[in-house]
């Protein structure tokens, strides 16, 4: 890799901050549970504190629910309410903290939440053990497709003249930094999900594995740029871009989760499965931008 290459990826580095992302996750969180029963109550409880966790870990969740009494509705002091399916809903001036939780589908509330409440994502993640894969899940959607949506922005100047659009870049180790530095800040989001310290030397291996596959991204991007005529390349660019993401963010969740990264054989077969999904969505974000020709 060039010096040029590894002093634009160095700068991008420079500009994370570990420390904003770990006071984030460790903000204070408080959910209130009403519901009319007893086995209501444990219903929520067992399903937002497993009993298959450590007495300990438990004992942490449940710090951060509380029951709330049958005429007593919270104070503006908390984040979220949960209703049992058959209780009464709150007051509609609090529509983005009233959530229903339904005893046949739990996992419904963890997607109504998330929907919502995208702010909450990595502390709920970090306390609340149903919602970490889910956060995870999405967390690595999102930066692949912001590197996606990214690599056709710096491509498009130049391609496609008349495109303005002024916070792209246009020297190639620039792009190469930008998506590379979001790879890096994808994976302090999900450490601190996944509960683990996060900082450059928490996870110097991860960083230095997405370092040194930068070079293999940008060659194979860089070519099919150049090769293929009329623009056509940019939709594998960005695949590619989308397909490098998810898979590092893919095998890092699992590492988190289980402690068991990627096979190489795995890689290979994921990323295949999400350069598809990448060239699906370039091309639906192209087709967006309505381009002559297209």
């Amino acid at each position: 890799m060039s010096v040029k290459v590894l002093q634009n990826i160095r700068e991008a580095i420079g500009n994370l901050n570990p420390d904003e992302i770990r006071r984030h996750t460790e903000r204070p969180l408080r959910l209130f549970l009403y519901a009319h029963s007893e086995n209501a109550y444990r219903q929520m409880e067992d399903f937002l504190a497993p009993r298959a966790l450590s007495h300990a870990r438990r004992a942490e969740v449940q710090r951060v629910i509380y029951r709330a009494s049958e005429n007593y509705y919270p104070s503006a002091n908390h984040d979220l309410e949960i209703y049992f399916e058959d209780s009464p809903i709150g007051e509609l001036n609090r529509a983005n903290q009233v959530f229903a939780f339904r005893g046949d589908a739990p996992e419904q509330t963890v997607h109504a939440v998330l929907a919502r409440r995208p702010d909450l994502a990595v502390p709920l993640a970090l306390h609340v053990h149903p919602f970490r894969e889910e956060v995870s899940r999405r967390m690595v959607k999102k930066v692949a497709k912001e590197n996606a949506v990214f690599s056709l922005a710096t491509a498009l100047p130049d391609i496609v003249p008349f495109v303005s659009l002024p916070w792209a870049i246009g020297e190639f180790a620039s792009d190469t930094a930008f998506l590379t530095a979001n790879q890096i800040r994808m994976v302090f989001l999900l450490a601190a999900a996944s509960d683990r310290d996060i900082g450059y030397r928490e996870q110097s291996a991860e960083i230095g594995s997405i370092v040194l596959g930068a070079l293999g991204w940008r060659a194979l991007a860089r070519e099919l740029v150049g090769k293929i005529p009329l623009g056509g390349g940019l939709i594998p660019k960005a695949a590619i871009a989308y397909a490098g993401t998810r898979v590092v963010g893919l095998s890092l969740e699992r590492f988190y989760r289980i402690g068991s990264a990627y096979t190489r054989q795995e890689r290979r077969q994921a990323y295949v499965h999400a350069l598809e999904r990448g060239k699906t969505y370039a091309a639906s974000v192209l087709d967006g931008l309505k381009l002559p020709g297209r």
